[in-house]
């Protein structure tokens, strides 16, 4: 019988307090770079079509973040709403493309607007027309716009990848909320130990850990593993920059969609046509305005850092202890006043 390697989770994991001399989380600097773009807030928008459109990428670009702006449009649609989420300032905005059909159109079209990225956005990035993409891609571009890939979940796709010539790689398959791969097909691994597996590479490329991203823990946990950003999705979406109508339920409260884009209400509505469904559609509850949560979740990750005595990222990924705990350990982990 095959020997079974061990993962582990978010839940899983905690981080063990240590000394530390910082009086204010002012001095703590959580900047992260792509290239030669520093970023303050070490989080990036995903390119869903209920998360990422032009008022999503523009907040994000105004709390130190970027966004990557969906592709479920036309190259015209698309390219709109790049120009429009800069906005006169200096945010950075990125785009998804695809692989197949017209992708190196989308792609010069969203250079061409402002994109300074372009996101491979497939499910399975660990892939020959990945590949493929991405080195037509540099081929056009060179070094003038970077390439982020995936999605990859394992150490030899983090490293193939990077060979390839993408110069940020997201890690994660299956974990997103709205994402139901790991129950359609099988496939998948834990997004901590992903993101742990593809940070022991040697690396030039920056890891995106993204899926199963709860809260604020859970980001600091990703930074911890060797994340150099973290992609959200679910914590982001219902509120009032992500694209989509607000709308009042039979219950007075207020609701917006939110959906994996391999969910069959997503895939018909930009293609025509649902196969291989791997997610779901769901409402959630509206939360009011993008820039009331990412300043907390932003003071929430400097705490977790100054929990460990450290004033920047690679600091804290230097001194940092992690043990695991049991369901026990996770049940008084949570508030349980009320339970």
């Amino acid at each position: 019988m095959k020997k079974f390697k061990k993962t582990f989770s978010f839940d899983d994991i905690l981080l063990v307090p240590q000394k530390s001399d910082i009086e204010s989380r002012s001095e703590i600097d959580t900047t992260s770079i792509i290239g030669s773009e520093k970023f303050s807030l070490p989080i990036i928008s995903s390119p869903m079509d209920t998360v990422t459109g032009e008022d999503m990428a523009f907040s994000m670009g105004e709390a130190g973040g970027f966004g990557v702006v969906h592709r479920y449009n036309s190259i015209k649609e698309q390219s709109q709403l790049v120009k429009r989420a800069q906005s006169g300032r200096d945010y950075r905005v990125a785009a998804a493309i695809g692989v197949s059909d017209d992708f190196m159109k989308r792609a010069e079209s969203l250079v061409s607007s402002g994109a300074f990225l372009l996101c491979v956005d497939v499910a399975h990035g660990h892939h020959t027309n990945v590949e493929r993409a991405i080195k037509t891609i540099k081929d056009k571009f060179g070094d003038s716009v970077d390439v982020m890939a995936g999605n990859v979940a394992t150490a030899k796709a983090f490293a193939d990848l990077q060979e390839w010539g993408s110069d940020v790689i997201r890690v994660g398959v299956g974990g997103g909320s709205i994402c139901s791969t790991r129950i359609q097909t099988a496939h998948g691994v834990p997004t901590f130990q992903s993101v742990l597996d593809c940070s022991r590479v040697v690396n030039t490329a920056a890891l995106v850990a993204d899926g199963g991203i709860k809260n604020a823990g859970d980001i600091v946990k990703c930074l911890a593993a060797g994340a150099d950003f973290v992609m959200l999705g679910s914590l982001l979406a219902g509120t009032k920059e992500s694209p989509g109508e607000v709308f009042q339920a039979s219950d007075g409260r207020k609701y917006k969609a939110y959906r994996g884009m391999a969910s069959r209400e997503a895939q018909v509505a930009w293609r025509g046509k649902a196969s291989s469904l791997e997610g779901v559609s769901t409402t959630i509850p509206y939360k009011g305005s993008v820039s009331e949560i990412l300043p907390d979740l932003h003071q929430n990750i400097r705490s977790g850092l100054s929990y460990s005595g450290s004033r920047n990222i690679k600091e804290f990924r230097n001194k940092v202890r992690m043990i695991t705990q049991t369901s026990a350990g996770l049940s008084e982990s949570q508030t349980h006043i009320l339970l």
